[in-house]
């Protein structure tokens, strides 16, 4: 059973403070250790990175969850025709406990091959906590989105723990 939480506050991490957009947070009853192979093991990921009513396109997801690492998943969105590819580097990894990484967005295959490394990103951090016979997790992410494009984001992340959800129980 996953307790849930939505922030628009940053935790005190220097300078990502100043480009906060949103974090989503939940606590899962099963070890950290789990928890943390969900988010860096591939086959895990491309079980369940992806809104609820949607599913990662089989054999897209990369994470190679080392300081310089490359991750990478594309989303089928059928109903709007199109796929969403994230991709970007690892830039900090800490085991269990926090893993930072670039995130890029295309709607483009080609794009999502080259993953071109100056194209323009976000930042995200996840935080990972043991809590007792439990663990926690927060999702966040910054950078520079449109109006009201944060709001969405964050719906959308809501969706992707709903998945992480089903796949752990």
């Amino acid at each position: 059973m996953a307790t849930s939480g939505i922030s628009s506050s940053p935790s005190a991490y220097g300078d990502l403070m100043d480009d906060f957009l949103y974090s989503v947070e939940r606590e899962f009853d099963i070890p950290v250790e789990i928890l943390w192979a969900a988010w860096t093991d591939p086959v895990a990921l491309e079980a369940w990175y992806h809104p609820t009513d949607l599913s990662a396109v089989p054999g897209s997801v990369t994470s190679d969850a080392v300081d310089g690492g490359l991750w990478a998943v594309a989303v089928d969105v059928p109903d709007a025709g199109f796929v969403a590819y994230f991709y970007g580097r690892y830039t900090a990894v800490f085991e269990n406990a926090r893993l930072e990484h670039t995130m890029a967005y295309t709607q483009s295959a080609e794009e999502f091959a080259a993953r071109d490394e100056s194209a323009p990103h976000q930042r995200v951090r996840i935080e990972f906590e043991n809590r007792d016979f439990r663990s926690w997790v927060k999702f966040s992410q910054f950078g520079e989105l449109p109006p009201g494009q944060a709001v969405q984001a964050q719906a959308g992340m809501e969706s992707y723990f709903d998945s992480l959800e089903a796949y752990l129980t």
